[in-house]
């Protein structure tokens, strides 16, 4: 019988998550993945698997969307008009936290680029998006049976736009904006979202 494991196992894959997301799975090496988790090669291995298998793990911890919290916020709100602008505004602030951590999100802005590269990466990326719009235009469609939405209110078709919306203001943090030159329009994109 091995020996138990000496650390926490969902904090290992949080800090092989953000060393990939800081470099880039090509960039991170072993030693950069042992350094972040606080663990030995030997127990990486034995726990996780190798570097592909470590990295196709963290992108399964990271799509639990019932961990997203944008999504938590988006299902949470009372209107439909607060979800649409929690949402909004739980990505821009984790688009734009502290100099140093990594920004937006970790599907588009590291596994992304992966796709095509790194077997499994595809298939997971596409899950991820198909939930995520599932779980957008889940919410939608419950204001329509409230009658807070009309009935011919095209759920799945802003569902993706907010998605896609979701998108843009990470791309636009990487490029330096400020939380608060994102949110400028934040009212004009709630309604577009919802009228």
């Amino acid at each position: 019988m091995g020996r138990p494991r000496s650390f926490d196992e969902d904090e290992a894959l949080m800090a092989a998550m953000n060393a990939f997301w800081t470099k880039g799975y090509a960039a991170t090496s072993m030693k950069d993945l042992t350094t972040a988790m606080g663990i030995s090669g030997p127990s990486i291995y034995s726990a996780f698997g190798d570097k592909r298998e470590l990295y196709l793990k963290t992108i399964d911890r990271y799509a639990d969307v019932d961990g997203c919290a944008p999504i938590v916020a988006f299902e949470g709100a009372r209107t439909i008009e607060d979800a649409v602008r929690g949402f909004l505004m739980s990505v821009v602030s984790h688009s734009t936290q502290q100099e140093g951590a990594p920004r937006g999100c970790f599907l588009a802005s590291c596994v992304a680029t992966t796709v095509g590269e790194v077997d499994g990466v595809a298939e997971r990326m596409e899950k991820a998006i198909q939930d995520t719009d599932a779980r957008l235009a889940a919410r939608f469609d419950q204001e329509k049976a409230k009658g807070n939405l009309p009935d011919d209110f095209p759920s799945q078709d802003r569902a993706r736009l907010l998605h896609d919306m979701r998108q843009g203001y990470v791309h636009r943090s990487r490029a330096g904006w400020s939380a608060d030159a994102l949110l400028e329009d934040l009212e004009d994109r709630v309604r577009m979202l919802v009228d």
